[in-house]
């Protein structure tokens, strides 16, 4: 099946290229880190997360969400998402990789990667995380990537894949569970202490994963003449839809519990986010700009006659993934870090090198999707013709 890899078009080895070109950036602005430290970046003392593991609480819910389809697929013989469900495996490849490769360059220097290993702390959350991630990716390629080849042989996969799927399910939900537990943990940060941080992770990320995925079976559908089928697209749709009013429901449960409680601790972050503080002011345009896609996906995707078109369901998709980056891409590390627990504004921007870091691995991240998906929907358009 790996052959269906290194045979394309021009247009395909245009974009493959594009892509290597972008990681080839990414790495170089990476040496730099290398050689000089996390001072390239705009962390500080105050703020010690910054954008690269901001992209990785994202990203754990993109890869997350592939147990949307798990779910009605194999426990409810769901078939419709038959078509769709390698998608949504690969696809939590890809995410799962850059988170990886997100905490390897956050880390500052590779090569202490292997203190997990050689010296494991079980009290620590960060070991744990490192656990349930690795853990799902294997799941993934395991189960993306057997149920491809039985399905390329025209059989059905074998038995003892079963319990590996089935395994998948709550794996999925403790990916982003333990990744909240990291957040929810420090009792100093008062922005992220709140018990319902895990929930509204989750679904933050069963809005915003379906959401790409629906993205990406339009591009798909255009470029290679592959239909993933209108019932698979639709039912992933109503995913959205519920994730979204839920998603938007809790953040509003935040809002309420800290103003109306008047919460000194809790409120002056979300000031900070929504308003500034003493002419701090960085990212409100930013979470007002999440704020609206996210109330405007949800009057778009509310009425199922808005969702039956496609063009007006790609907008709303847009909407949600772009409000649910801004969140917890940029607002999430920014909101909990500013103020400080001295109540001191110290802002936190990512530099320029910084960015192009993270360019780089969603570059590497997109590469490893674009080959994944060549090899099945490759498999898909032989075995239907």
């Amino acid at each position: 099946m790996l052959d269906k890899a290194i045979k394309g078009s021009k247009l395909y080895w245009g974009w493959i290229g594009l892509l290597l070109a972008g990681v080839a950036i990414g790495f170089f602005a990476y040496t730099f880190q290398m050689r000089e430290g996390l001072s390239i970046t705009g962390m500080s003392r105050d703020v010690s997360w910054g954008f690269y593991i901001a992209q990785f609480t994202f990203l754990v819910g993109v890869a997350a969400s592939a147990v949307m389809m798990v779910i009605p697929k194999y426990l409810h013989h769901y078939q419709p998402f038959a078509r769709v469900l390698i998608l949504g495996e690969f696809l939590a490849v890809a995410a799962v990789s850059m988170c990886l490769l997100f905490i390897v360059v956050d880390l500052g220097q590779p090569q202490r990667m292997l203190n997990v290993v050689f010296h494991p702390t079980p009290g620590s959350i960060l070991f744990w995380d490192m656990i349930v991630l690795n853990g799902y990716l294997f799941l993934n390629i395991l189960i993306g990537w057997v149920t491809l080849q039985a399905e390329h042989k025209g059989v059905e996969p074998p038995k003892w894949i079963k319990p590996f799927i089935y395994l998948s399910i709550p794996w999925a939900v403790s990916i982003h569970t333990v990744t909240a537990f990291l957040y929810c943990g420090l009792p100093g940060r008062h922005f992220w202490l709140t018990a319902i941080l895990a929930p509204r992770f989750l679904a933050s990320a069963f809005a915003s994963g379906p959401a790409f995925l629906i993205l990406l079976c339009y591009i798909v559908k255009i470029f290679t003449k592959w239909d993933p089928g209108k019932e698979a697209i639709q039912s992933l749709a109503k995913i959205v839809t519920y994730a979204t009013i839920i998603n938007l429901f809790f953040v509003a449960l935040e809002v309420f519990t800290a103003f109306y409680s008047n919460i000194p601790g809790h409120m002056i972050h979300l000031k900070y986010l929504f308003v500034g503080l003493d002419g701090h002011s960085t990212y409100v345009a930013w979470m007002w700009v999440a704020m609206l896609a996210g109330l405007g996906a949800f009057f778009i995707l509310l009425f199922p006659q808005n969702r039956q078109s496609d063009n007006v369901l790609a907008i709303a998709c847009l909407l949600v993934f772009l409000g649910c980056w801004i969140d917890k891409g940029l607002g999430m590390i920014a909101g909990g870090f500013t103020p400080n627990p001295l109540e001191e504004i110290v802002e936190y921007a990512p530099t320029k090198l910084e960015l192009l870091v993270t360019f780089g691995v969603y570059c590497a991240g997109f590469l490893i999707l674009t080959i994944l998906y060549k090899v099945a929907i490759g498999v898909k358009k032989e075995v239907e013709g």
